[in-house]
């Protein structure tokens, strides 16, 4: 089981994932309002959360389903641990600021993007797995 490779590439979401929170709120929000760049935000976070699983099941064949769910389910994890300890003990947010950005609230789709964390590596093991066979 690639458990390191499946740290590393998280390692990468995460890079991309605070690349994109600059460039949401330089950027986006100040051009498009405060829902409009929340929406645009976290559908461009979940779209490269999917492309890293993608990269990263072609580039070590052999990952099962049920390895994928795990990957799944470690990069949530590791993901949640973040949030909070950076949330709280890094920028001192209080625990309801940091529980807010689990809401819908003002076209925020964090939680939209901790699905698509959860499934992608599964659903890159089964779309290839697919292509595998059809090949």
């Amino acid at each position: 089981m690639p458990f390191v490779k499946s740290i590393a590439a998280w390692l990468v979401i995460l890079i991309f994932a605070i690349g994109n929170g600059a460039l949401r709120e330089a950027f986006l929000i100040p051009m498009l309002g405060k829902t409009e760049g929340l929406v645009l935000s976290g559908l461009l976070l979940s779209i490269v959360v999917l492309l890293v699983a993608f990269a990263f099941v072609s580039l070590q064949r052999g990952i099962t389903t049920s390895q994928g769910i795990f990957i799944g389910i470690l990069w949530l994890c590791l993901t949640l641990a973040f949030e909070f300890g950076f949330g709280r003990w890094v920028q001192h947010k209080p625990w309801d600021e940091l529980f807010d950005a689990y809401t819908f609230k003002g076209g925020n789709l964090w939680p939209v993007v901790l699905v698509v964390t959860l499934l992608a590596p599964y659903l890159a093991v089964r779309i290839r797995v697919r292509s595998d066979n059809t090949a």
